[in-house]
Parts: C-alpha cells; sequence; structure tokens
C-alpha cells in the first residue's frame, strides 16, 4: 500500500483525453507481444486464485484443526501454508519476466522508429528543436509509453481481478462483514486525493528546484563553462549559487518527507478503522454465534488485499491517462511530415563528373512555420526561456536592442543562378549572413528550396537518392566537430570499413599525421568533447582528413583558416591544395589564395549573387566585391 502514493506524484496537471483511434494505436504496440500479454493474464488469475488460498487456510486451522487436535491436518494445513507463497513467487518471477520482455521490447520498438524518423529530419527541424526536448522523447516518454503497456495496463488487469475475486470470496463467506468493510474506502479515496495532491506539488517543486541545480553543473562544470568562470575569477560566487539552488532541493525534500509521512500515518489509521469494524462487528458475530473466530481472521486478511487493489484503481484513470500523453508525444515525432524526402525509384549516382547548376533557386527559412516539436511542460527539467545562473525568463529592459541595419530579411536565398563546370573551384564571397553557408547547404539537400531547382550533371536533386548524393559530397564546415572518441574512429566516420593503411594516408594528405604519430597513443588518442583536448588547426586538420577519406567528387569547405594561428595556417593550405585538385569544389573563401585560384567567384549580398567573375574582372568593377577585398582580404 505504501507504494501508492508515488502515483500521485507522477500524475501530471495536463489534461490527457483518450479518443479510441489513440488507444488502438497504443494497443498495436503490444500486438507483437500477444502471446506474452495472454501469459502474463493466466498468470494474473493464478495468481488472484491463490491468494484466496491463504486465508481460507487459516479459518480451517482455528474453526476445525486446532480445535480438534488434528496434529495429521496441522501438518498439512502448515505445508499448504508454505506451498502457497512458493507457488506465488514462482508465478510472480515467470509474469516479471514476461512484463519484462514486453516492456523492454516496447521501449526499443518505439526508440528504434523514433531515432529512424529523427534522422530523416532536414537541417531546419533541428534548428528549431532543442536537443533535450529530443532526448526527452527517447527517453522520458518512450519508458513513459512503456509504462502503458508494461506496467499501467498489467497493474489495472491484475487489481480489477483482485477487487473482483476477494470481493467475490467475501460475499460469498459473509456479506454483512463485506458490506462494512467496503464503507470505509470513501474515506480511502478522498485522503489519497487530498494529501496526494499536496505531495505532489511538493514533489515537483523539489523536481524543478533538482532541475535548477542541475543545469548549473551542467552549464558550469564543462570546459567551456569552467574556463569562463575561471578566467573571470567567478569561482566563490558561483559556488555560493549553486548552494543556494542546493539548499532549495534540501528544504523542499524536507517538506516533501513530511507530507509523505502524514500521507502514511492517515492511511494506517483509515486501515486501522476498517480492521476495527470488522473485529468489532465480526467479534458481536461470533458472540451472538452467527460466524466463527476463523471467519473473522480470513476477512482481515482479504480486507488487506481488497483495500489495497480498490486504492490502486482508484489511481488508474491518473495513471493511464499520464502514460498515454507519452504516446501522444512519440506518435508526434512519428507523424511528422518529412521535408526533403527521397521519390521512389529514386536515381542512383555512379559516375558522377561534378557538374552543378542552380536554376531560379529561392530558399526562405519559413520561420512562422513549425518546425521543431511542441513545447510540453517538463518537470525536472529547466524550460525554454528560462535564465540558467539567474532563473530569470523575462529580457531585461535596458537591455539594449539591435537597430542598425544588417544582412537581416525574409528570404534567404533569392532567384539563385549560376553553374559550376566539373573539376571547377568556385569561391563566395559576402559579408557575414549574405546567405554563403545556406546556399552550400541546399547542394547535400540539407535544405531544399522552395522556388527552382539544383541540377547534378543534369539530374534534378530531388530524383537522386539521398545516399548516392551524399557519398559523392564531402564538406568541411566551420565549426569542426569531433566525437568523444578516438581520432581514428573520428576519420573513420567517413568510411566505416576504411583500413588503417587507409586512414593514415588520409592524415598524411592533410598534413596531420606526424602529429598524431607523435602522441603517446597515437591514433587511439582521444579527442575529449567537441575535439576540445586539440587545438583549433588539429581539429580542422582532422576533418580534412575525413573528406579525403571519403573521397568525396564534389567538396564544399568553409576554410575558416582566419583565426588560426600561420603554422596552423599554412598546413590547411598545403593540404587543401592536395584535396581541391581535380574536384568540383564550391569554397566560402577567408583567404585571398583562394579567391586568386578560384575559376569563378560569386558575391553574395543579402541572399542575391551581387556580382560574379574572376578577380581581375570584379576588381576591375569597382563594386561590392572591391569594398571587400579593401576591407577584408588585402590585408591578409
Amino acid at each position: 500500500m505504501h507504494s501508492n502514493w508515488r502515483s500521485f506524484i507522477r500524475s501530471s496537471d495536463e489534461k490527457p483525453s483518450l479518443s479510441w483511434d489513440l488507444l488502438k494505436r497504443v494497443l498495436a504496440y503490444s500486438r507483437a507481444y500477444r502471446a506474452h500479454l495472454l501469459g502474463m493474464l493466466l498468470l494474473i488469475f493464478a495468481d488472484s486464485g491463490l491468494s484466496l488460498l491463504s486465508p481460507l487456510i487459516i479459518r480451517n486451522l482455528i474453526d476445525s484443526v486446532i480445535p480438534a487436535g488434528d496434529l495429521r491436518g496441522l501438518v498439512r494445513l502448515a505445508l499448504a501454508l508454505l506451498a502457497v507463497p512458493v507457488v506465488q513467487g514462482a508465478a510472480a518471477v515467470f509474469r516479471r519476466r514476461l512484463n519484462a520482455l514486453v516492456g523492454e521490447g516496447v521501449i526499443h520498438d518505439l526508440r528504434a522508429a523514433l531515432y529512424a524518423k529523427l534522422q530523416s529530419m532536414s537541417l531546419r527541424f533541428f534548428t528549431h528543436t532543442k536537443t533535450g526536448e529530443m532526448v526527452s522523447r527517447l527517453n522520458n516518454d518512450v519508458i513513459g509509453a512503456q509504462n502503458a503497456v508494461s506496467s499501467t495496463i498489467v497493474s489495472i488487469i491484475t487489481n480489477l481481478v483482485q477487487s473482483a475475486v476477494v470481493f467475490s470470496m467475501m460475499l460469498t463467506i459473509e456479506w454483512r462483514l463485506t458490506l462494512a468493510s467496503v464503507a470505509i474506502m470513501p474515506l480511502f479515496i478522498y485522503a489519497a486525493r487530498v494529501l496526494g495532491r499536496r505531495l505532489r506539488d511538493t514533489a515537483r517543486s523539489q523536481m524543478n528546484a533538482n532541475a535548477r541545480m542541475n543545469a548549473i553543473m551542467n552549464e558550469t562544470l564543462n570546459i567551456g563553462g569552467a574556463l569562463l568562470i575561471k578566467l573571470f575569477g567567478r569561482q566563490a560566487s558561483e559556488s555560493n549559487r549553486f548552494s543556494k539552488r542546493a539548499a532549495q532541493v534540501r528544504d523542499l525534500g524536507v517538506q516533501r518527507a513530511f507530507y509523505g509521512s502524514i500521507f502514511f500515518v492517515i492511511i494506517g489509521l483509515l486501515s486501522a478503522v476498517g480492521s476495527a469494524l470488522i473485529y468489532g462487528f465480526g467479534g458481536y458475530q461470533v458472540i451472538q454465534g452467527r460466524i466463527t473466530i476463523g471467519t473473522i481472521v480470513a476477512f482481515g486478511s482479504y480486507l488487506g488485499i481488497l483495500y489495497s487493489a480498490l486504492q490502486n484503481l482508484s489511481n488508474a484513470p491518473v495513471e493511464f491517462s499520464t502514460s498515454v500523453v507519452s504516446f501522444e508525444r512519440v506518435f508526434e515525432v512519428l507523424d511528422l511530415p518529412v521535408e526533403i524526402d527521397e521519390k521512389p525509384g529514386a536515381l542512383t549516382l555512379e559516375d558522377v563528373r561534378g557538374e552543378i547548376v542552380f536554376e531560379d533557386v529561392t530558399f526562405r527559412y519559413e520561420d512562422d512555420r513549425p518546425g521543431g516539436l511542441s513545447d510540453v511542460r517538463r518537470y525536472g527539467q529547466v524550460q525554454e526561456g528560462e535564465g540558467i545562473l539567474s532563473g530569470s525568463h523575462e529580457q531585461d529592459a535596458d537591455q539594449p536592442r539591435e537597430t542598425a541595419e544588417s544582412q537581416a530579411r525574409s528570404v534567404a536565398l533569392e532567384d539563385i543562378n549560376f553553374t559550376i563546370a566539373a573539376g571547377q573551384l568556385t569561391a563566395l564571397v559576402g559579408p557575414s549572413g549574405a546567405g554563403k553557408t545556406t546556399l552550400t547547404y541546399l547542394i547535400p539537400r540539407l535544405y531544399a528550396p522552395q522556388e527552382g531547382r539544383i541540377l547534378l550533371d543534369g539530374h534534378d536533386l530531388r530524383d537522386i537518392s539521398l545516399q548516392s548524393l551524399t557519398a559523392q559530397i564531402g564538406m568541411v564546415t566551420q565549426e569542426t566537430f569531433l566525437f568523444h572518441d578516438t581520432i581514428a574512429t573520428n576519420v573513420r566516420f567517413a568510411s566505416p570499413d576504411a583500413s588503417q593503411e587507409q586512414i593514415e594516408d588520409a592524415a598524411r594528405a592533410a598534413n596531420i599525421h606526424d602529429f598524431i604519430a607523435g602522441l603517446p597513443e597515437g591514433y587511439n588518442t582521444i579527442v575529449g568533447e567537441r575535439g576540445y583536448r586539440l587545438s583549433g588547426g588539429e581539429k580542422q586538420r582532422i576533418a580534412l582528413a575525413r573528406v579525403i577519406l571519403r573521397d568525396p567528387r564534389i567538396l564544399i569547405l568553409d576554410e575558416a583558416t582566419s583565426s588560426l594561428d600561420s603554422e596552423s595556417e599554412r598546413l590547411i593550405q598545403e593540404a587543401l591544395e592536395r584535396i581541391l585538385a581535380g574536384r568540383t569544389s564550391i569554397v566560402i573563401a577567408h583567404r585571398l589564395s583562394t579567391i586568386l585560384k578560384a575559376d569563378q567567384i560569386l558575391v553574395l549580398d543579402r541572399g542575391r549573387i551581387a556580382e560574379r567573375g574572376t578577380h581581375q574582372e570584379l576588381l576591375a568593377r569597382g563594386g561590392i566585391y572591391t569594398s571587400l577585398y579593401t576591407t577584408q582580404f588585402q590585408s591578409v
């Protein structure tokens, strides 16, 4: 009975609506486990039947065997009292195994389906969705959905069967005692609701306080946060801030324990009232010679079973509805439309020359359309808009707002037309925010244009299979991402079947092999979270090695060497010369040397191609490029 209060803490403030369509979809996930569920149902009936035996055996001992001095019967019934829990325990083990097979199976099926769905989403989805929300769908909501199938439904069936069986048996034995025993149930339900609500609210406050405390840890104990705190000498103040958050968790924990103890005391008193009624009224019936002492003892045992089952059932609708909410959140992901899909029978590219053509391409981010997942109030997680350090979610009224003219606009790219011949190097230049990176993201179909089309060797990208398209494209972004794993694993990510020799050849081509070989662990060196153990130049050369190992026909580079030291920059430039040779290349240029080698330069401004031509042709025009050259490139 003591476990029942936990369900009130888990209850949600949301008011879920159960529809038959939703229920059918929920039950569909258990269809693959029908045999297991049938076995569980049979074991539930068996356990309910066995739970009736012990009180009957005790009644027989008290009323017949012991008064008659029947030693043989005493031994037989004592062994029966031992056998009943042994058989119940064995049945419980098998039922738990079947339950685990169903529950873990549902978790696996849902997680696999969710992860595959998320992998099929466009980049726009990930820019609109918090990582924590996706993780919550894969963890919290999947587990909540699993509970609906393997725990909540099973618990409801178990308690229904047990209540019906026990109540029927009690009516059969003595109907007056049965009515007296259930007279106390409304008080049980009322106490559970009132105290459960108070306990639930306190628990939620503690979970929210704990979330804010954990958020401070996550923000300040990672490498970036720890570095910033040390640089500004804020160790003491941040320790004090954390201590205050931890104190809130402590105080609410004490309050929660206090309410929990009151809850148990009152429930215990109500149980005592029920028992007093049974033994008082039952004792009177014994004195009057209407029932036996053994009957009262049996009723006491049945009473505990009945109270527990009915109290569980009183909260079953809340538990089930809350579990189904998790299914709704899972289905929201599974039902998301795929923006960038693959046509049936899509073309598989094989011999690619690398000619790229943009024809009247227009692209907008469409931020007015929902692009991510709906916001969900999750207790125990910091919500969007809440400050991690300050705890504030309101913008400072004195905060200065950006008023200067910028590249901000509603259309990211508009009326883009150009051709890159196979093997040519095209440089993209322009102010920050002009649309250079967005343009490169359209080529591997990370985004899809709303108007116009993009051709590769004369084929519309929408007609090409995504797998064969990405196999022909290598891309190094400005922000180099490395997994928290070995250098070899990070390079091999481009080609999982690559040999160690191939990895080393790629590293040599990227001018990083000698550095790696000089490390104590060599290629087995762990790079740390996001590659923090390496310098910017080292990370970028490892990223280049990864692309070289892929050996793509088309190369897209955000050169991003402006913030590197001169030696790293020289090594990367030497590597780039080898990589770019003979490939169709699109480079967002940060260096004059790259621009001078380009077969054509596209100058972007506010999402349009403002100028195009070679370096000398553009300088002669004296337009935007000349201004960019004077301010950005001439001094490089």
